[in-house]
C-alpha cells in the first residue's frame, strides 16, 4: 500500500527555486533513504511533507499522505496530522528535547497534545513507550532530564516521542551522524523494529551511504534540488546510471595517500595518565564519589606521524584530549611534548600551548559570527612571541587561507559566508597559522558530506607533506580513520585496550571490543 506519494514537488522561497520536481512513493512497512551532498534539498524535501517549510515558501505539485493532500489542508489539519500520522526524529536529540523538562514529561506531551488521554494514562503511555525503544522505567525513570542521558539514549527518548502515537510515516532526518558506531548500530536496528512492528514507513535522510546501502528498500538520490537516480537498493548499487550517483559512492570510499613517516623520536609522550570526577552524592549525608574517566593511558607520537583514537561515546576519548592540549588536569601520569611537560604543576604550561592547536567537528560553532575571517585566523597569534606587526599577521593570513585552497581575499569575509566544507578549511587555516607540531582533529569531518569530507582530508594529507606536522585524529567514522592515520588507539572505558599500526588493527584486531566496534561499522558492498 502507497502510504507516501510526492509528486512533482517544486518548492520556492522568496522566488528562489529550491526543489524542481520531485517524485518518490513510500510504501507501508517500507524504508526509503534520500541522499545527496548538502544543500541537494534532502531536508527540505522531508519537512515539506510535514508542511513545515520556512516562511515565504511556495509550493506546487501534490504531497498524498494516507489519502490526505496535504498542500491542499488546513493549519487545523497540518496540527492533527503531525504526531498522529507523522512523525519526525531529529538530526540533534540535545536540541530537540527542552533541558528543563523530564524526558517523562515530554514523551507524554506528545500523548495529550494529540489526543485526549489523562495525565495518569498517558504517563503509562510513556513509560510503555520508553521501553519500548530501551528505556525501562527501573533504569530510567520518567524523572530523568535531557542531559542526565548519553547521546544515543536522548536519541532514543526522540524516537519515543515521534513513535508514541504510532504514526504511519516515521521520517528521520540524519539521526546517527553524531553517534559512534555501536550506538548507531543500535539506533538503526531500533528503527528497523519499529518499521516492521508497527507496518510504519521510514523516510530516512542521510549522507552516510554505507548505511543507506545496508537499511533501506530503495534509495532516493539528490542534487540541487533535483531527483536525479533512485531505485531499489540493490538495483541502484549495481547500476549507478548517474554520473553524480558514481561520484558519490565513490566519494564514500575515497582513499588518502598519506606522505611516509620517518622515524623520529617521540614528539608527545602521554605516560600512565589518569582522571577522575567527583559523581554527585546519593544522599545529603553520603560521601562524595569518584569516577575514573581515564585510567592508565599510556603512548607515545612521533614527529610526523598521524594516530587516531576510537571509542564509544563517554570511553574517555575527550577528557583524555582536554589533558593533552592542557586544558584539564590529571591527577597522576605526564603528558609531555617535545620533552617539556604540558603542565608546569597543576597550571598549563603556556610555552608548550603554544605548540599545540585543534580543530573542532562544527566549524560554524567555533567560530564568532561577529569577526571576519581574517581576525578569526589571526586569534592564534597571541601566543607568539614576540608578538608580530599587523602587515606580518595580515601576510601569513594571506598564505595560509591559500594553502588551505582559499583565496586570500577571504580574510574580509563572515564566516557565515562560507559553505560548510570551506568553513572547516578556515578552521584548518586558523589551526595552522602558529606553525604547530601538535593538531588535534575533534571530530572534524563528522558533520560534513561524503564528497567534501573527501576533499578536507585530501586537504589534510596535502598539509602533512608540505608541513609536517603530527596530529592526533578523533572520529567515529572507522572508514575515515582507516584512511588518514599510520596508528590507531582503541580506547574503552578509560583504558586503550589496543593500539597499533591502523591496517594490521582493522585487519586483524586482538582484543573484542575492538572487533565488536568494527563489526558495528557500517559497511558498503564490495560493488559499492
Amino acid at each position: 500500500m502507497t502510504l507516501l506519494r510526492v509528486q512533482n514537488l517544486s518548492v520556492a522561497i522568496h522566488e528562489t527555486p529550491i526543489l524542481h520536481d520531485v517524485s518518490f512513493d513510500v510504501q507501508a512497512g517500507e524504508i526509503v533513504a534520500i541522499t545527496g551532498e548538502s544543500g541537494s534539498g534532502k531536508s527540505l524535501t522531508a519537512l515539506g511533507v510535514m508542511w513545515l517549510l520556512p516562511r515565504g515558501s511556495v509550493a506546487t505539485g501534490a504531497i498524498d499522505l494516507d489519502g490526505q493532500d496535504v498542500l491542499q489542508a488546513s493549519e487545523a489539519q497540518l496540527c492533527g496530522m503531525r504526531g498522529n500520522d507523522v512523525g519526525m526524529v531529529f538530526q540533534e536529540p540535545m536540541t530537540a528535547l527542552n533541558p528543563v523538562q523530564t524526558i517523562g514529561d515530554q514523551v507524554s506531551e506528545t500523548i495529550r497534545v494529540h489526543g485526549d488521554a489523562s495525565l495518569a494514562d498517558a504517563r503509562r503511555r510513556a513509560a510503555e513507550m520508553l521501553a519500548r525503544v530501551g528505556l525501562p522505567n527501573d533504569r530510567f525513570p520518567l524523572s530523568r532530564y535531557p542531559h542526565e542521558l548519553s547521546g544515543g539514549q536522548r536519541q532514543r527518548v526522540v524516537i519515543a516521542m515521534a513513535i508514541a502515537l504510532r504514526p504511519k510515516l516515521l521520517i528521520a532526518d540524519e539521526p546517527t551522524t553524531a553517534l559512534d558506531v555501536t550506538t548507531q548500530a543500535t539506533i538503526l536496528a531500533l528503527l528497523q523494529d519499529l518499521v516492521a512492528e508497527f507496518d510504519m514507513g521510514l523516510l530516512m535522510i542521510t549522507h552516510d551511504l554505507a548505511v543507506v546501502a545496508n537499511m533501506a528498500d530503495r534509495i532516493v538520490v539528490m542534487q540541487k534540488g533535483r531527483i536525479v537516480e533512485q531505485g531499489a537498493t540493490a538495483d541502484l548499487l549495481r547500476t549507478k546510471k548517474h554520473p553524480y550517483t558514481r561520484a558519490l559512492f565513490a566519494a564514500s570510499g575515497h582513499k588518502v595517500v598519506l606522505p611516509p613517516v620517518a622515524a623520529h623520536s617521540p614528539l608527545l609522550s602521554v605516560q600512565r595518565v589518569s582522571r577522575d570526577y567527583r559523581t554527585p552524592r546519593p544522599s545529603f549525608l553520603a560521601k562524595t564519589g569518584r569516577f575514573r574517566a581515564v585510567d592508565g593511558v599510556s603512548f607515545d607520537l612521533r614527529s610526523g606521524e598521524r594516530i587516531g583514537l576510537v571509542g564509544e561515546s563517554g570511553c574517555g576519548k575527550s577528557t583524555l584530549t582536554r589533558a593533552i592540549l592542557g586544558l584539564e588536569p590529571v591527577q597522576a601520569g605526564t603528558i609531555t611534548l617535545d620533552g617539556d611537560p604540558v603542565f608546569a604543576g597543576k597550571q598549563p604550561n603556556l610555552s608548550v600551548r603554544r605548540k599545540m592547536q585543534v580543530v573542532f567537528q562544527d566549524p560554524f560553532g567555533s567560530f564568532n559570527p561577529r569577526h571576519r575571517v581574517g581576525r578569526l585566523i589571526a586569534e592564534p597569534f597571541h601566543l607568539s612571541d614576540p608578538r608580530l606587526t599587523q602587515a606580518e599577521q595580515h601576510t601569513q593570513v594571506a598564505q595560509v587561507l591559500s594553502d588551505v585552497g582559499l583565496k586570500p581575499a577571504d580574510a574580509h569575509k563572515y564566516i557565515h559566508e562560507f559553505s560548510g566544507g570551506q568553513r572547516q578549511r578556515i578552521a584548518i587555516a586558523r589551526a595552522l597559522i602558529t606553525q604547530p607540531d601538535l593538531i588535534v582533529f575533534d571530530e572534524a569531518v563528522s558533520a560534513l558530506d561524503v564528497s567534501v569530507r573527501a576533499q578536507v582530508l585530501d586537504l589534510i594529507a596535502a598539509l602533512c607533506a608540505q608541513r609536517s606536522f603530527s596530529y592526533l585524529f578523533i572520529s567515529h567514522d572507522l572508514s575515515v580513520v582507516r584512511t588518514i592515520t599510520d596508528k590507531v588507539l582503541v580506547m574503552q572505558a578509560g583504558r586503550i585496550v589496543e593500539q597499533g599500526a591502523t591496517e594490521d588493527v582493522f585487519q586483524n584486531p586482538q582484543h573484542p571490543y575492538t572487533q565488536t566496534l568494527l563489526a558495528a561499522a557500517p559497511t558498503l558492498p564490495d560493488d559499492g
